[in-house]
């Protein structure tokens, strides 16, 4: 059985794996991230189920979006796993596997499938809730239906997973405005670095 490690611990060895600057931008994301892995990796009754591993790949993607190198995200994506004891290359495995086995699915398809895979009970983190969420969020219809019956499609998702409703909406509403906080900030840098190309000519 692998030390436990603490906050601090992660963080050094985070730093190990990964030596290069984190822009601003994506710097707040990476610390709320590695501090949550190893949050979860203290909890006896967590585990590394489809839904976590879909949301944490997923998680990551979405806000890292833009990151510049590109080709670091690989390294960021191992590191920050590693630094907590988790094996980025089976999170990776299980969440493309249940991507394939969810996607071009209807919303009442893919709430029968969470429902039949769902054997045990599941570790109710932010990671997993955020998981949940992008699942149901890529079903073929939800784009096309109203706000109040995607809340009800959530909702109905959280209470057959035996999950807290209160806790998951709440997550989801703040990694919504965390999506469209980093579109705005990304949006202002590109207009000063415009801005700023156009008085150095």
């Amino acid at each position: 059985m692998k030390e436990k490690l603490t906050v601090s611990d992660s963080k050094m060895l985070f730093h190990e794996k990964f030596p290069y600057v984190i822009p601003g931008l994506y710097k707040t994301i990476v610390d709320e991230l590695l501090v949550e892995l190893n949050l979860l990796s203290h909890q006896s009754d967590f585990s590394l189920d489809y839904l976590f591993c879909l949301g944490l790949t997923e998680i990551f993607k979405e806000l890292m979006k833009d990151y510049n190198p590109e080709e670091h995200l690989d390294l960021l994506f191992d590191s920050l796993c590693s630094s907590s004891n988790f094996d980025s290359k089976k999170i990776k495995e299980t969440s493309k596997k249940s991507f394939q086995e969810l996607k071009n699915k209807s919303s009442k398809d893919i709430q029968n499938l969470l429902k039949d895979k769902s054997r045990t009970n599941h570790y109710p983190s932010r990671i997993l809730n955020l998981g949940v969420y992008i699942t149901i969020a890529n079903s073929t219809d939800f784009e096309g239906t109203s706000e109040s019956k995607k809340n009800k499609i959530i909702s109905d998702i959280f209470v057959n997973l035996n999950l807290p409703v209160k806790k998951a909406e709440k997550e989801i509403g703040i990694y919504k405005a965390s999506i469209k906080k980093m579109a705005q900030a990304k949006e202002l840098l590109e207009e000063l670095k415009i801005k700023n190309k156009k008085q150095n000519k």
